[in-house]
């Protein structure tokens, strides 16, 4: 294990004023009250939190507040709401999808679901892929099967609703949004089922579209059909619908089918679309990056070692290359096939899986304030979390690496994964709330706490 000793941190009051004036020009405002991380990218929506006093230093016995068992592996990201923490899971024993309710004083299991039976359609993921939302009276869980299920906190069921079958080659992952009172889905898939190039279940009339659901009821409020000029697997996303405000304006952003869109959360309409990072319509370019916004910037990964896009918030219609702000063509440590960026204190943190980099880049000119190699030789693919000064990392064998914000600096390495060669790579993100980290492995849920 690699180790260095934390720098002692800046006072709290100097990151909690810097994170608020960040939040306040990068993203969604919390709502009133205490700030959890309760659903996908956190309490912004960015990748990060407003939470201080994160331990300086931790391992598999140093800081540990509590670690509990996992029955199975998941890249889905656990959620906090008050002394709740609920997370989706695979029981590997028992061949089921799971959804599961910890205590978040001890670690202790207050329930546990059964969702469905059957846990994967591919080797190279579980259909426990999306990460579960809840506004701390219900939760809302899916599952790459299509399973959607609503729960109140308790454990009582809501309801439940299958929104398959999908037209995907690899199984499908998303994660539900809730946002102004309503529950979204989105589903960008191809054009027919069938593998690549298949034509024996060809069906031409599967639509991509995003959908509003009654979080109380599961009812349908609308669904808009999101058309693409995309082919094959390219017409594929593995992204998740992200809102954002701008100048008064309120939208969602969707990332996928060879471009990018905002839409009016009221009625999903089209407010307006760029791309494409695809001009000769490649079709083996599905996304799994979904998009971020910051100080006016959205950004918009390309997949493949290609670069990333910037264009200003607030635009309509169809934009076109002139509307770009910059394009990371020059630098080619910018470019993320797999994890979503992160906002804070200003900047971009752009974590590279395809280059094995971090970057800390300026919204409105690209400049890199500085980059970074990711240690060792496993790859980084879930998406990096930012908080109380710290960029957290964790790659395929759930080392969990610390680097400095503001430097660059790799503070610590650690190895949080306590069954080595376990079949499936480690892909869920870290979480950081009120003062706490939740590190998912394929083989536990650690929650890590200052001691002292």
């Amino acid at each position: 294990m690699y180790r260095a000793s934390l720098r002692s941190k800046r006072p709290a009051f100097v990151s909690v004023i810097a994170v608020a004036v960040a939040l306040a020009i990068g993203h969604v405002r919390p709502a009133a009250g205490e700030e959890f991380w309760s659903q996908f990218r956190g309490p912004h929506f960015n990748g990060t939190s407003s939470t201080t006093g994160l331990p300086e230093s931790f391992s598999q016995t140093e800081n540990v507040k509590w670690s509990a068992e996992m029955p199975g592996p998941s890249a889905a990201v656990p959620v906090v709401h008050g002394d709740q923490v609920f997370i989706s899971s695979v029981d590997k024993k028992r061949e089921k999808l799971v959804a599961l309710c910890l205590n978040r004083t001890d670690g202790k299991l207050v329930w546990s679901r059964d969702i469905a039976d059957g846990i994967r359609k591919d080797t190279r993921s579980t259909y426990s892929a999306p990460t579960p939302a809840t506004d701390g009276e219900s939760v809302y869980f899916f599952f790459g099967n299509g399973d959607l299920a609503a729960f109140e906190v308790d454990g009582t069921p809501m309801w439940r609703k299958n929104l398959g079958p999908f037209a995907f080659g690899w199984t499908f992952s998303t994660s539900p949004l809730l946002y102004d009172g309503r529950l979204y889905m989105q589903v960008l898939q191809r054009d027919y089922r069938g593998g690549r190039g298949s034509d024996s279940e060809r069906v031409v009339e599967i639509d991509s579209y995003l959908l509003a659901l009654d979080p109380q009821t599961g009812e349908e409020l609308w669904r808009h059909v999101r058309p693409s000029d995309a082919v094959e697997e390219s017409l594929e996303a593995f992204t998740s619908p992200v809102p954002i405000e701008h100048d008064g304006r309120a939208e969602i952003l969707i990332a996928g089918g060879d471009a990018i869109t905002g839409h009016d959360p009221t009625n999903g309409e089209e407010l307006w679309r760029w791309g494409t990072w695809n001009p000769r319509r490649i079709p083996h370019w599905r996304l799994v990056p979904s998009p971020i916004y910051g100080d006016g910037v959205v950004l918009a990964c390309a997949p493949k070692k290609e670069p990333i896009f910037a264009l200003p918030a607030g635009k309509s219609g169809r934009l076109t290359d002139d509307d770009l702000l910059w394009i990371s063509e020059d630098t080619r440590e910018l470019s993320s096939d797999v994890p979503t960026p992160a906002f804070y204190d200003g900047d971009f943190f752009i974590l590279s899986d395809v280059q094995k980099a971090l970057s800390r880049v300026r919204p409105k000119s690209g400049e890199v304030v500085w980059t970074i190699r990711t240690p060792g030789r496993s790859k980084y693919e879930a998406s990096p979390t930012v908080a109380d000064g710290n960029v957290y990392l964790i790659n395929f064998l759930g080392e969990v690496t610390v680097v400095d914000a503001k430097s660059g600096e790799i503070l610590l390495t650690t190895p949080m994964e306590p069954v080595s060669g376990t079949e499936d790579q480690v892909r869920s993100s870290v979480v950081a709330d009120s003062g706490e980290l939740l590190i998912r492995t394929n083989t536990r849920l650690w929650c890590i706490a200052d001691s002292q």
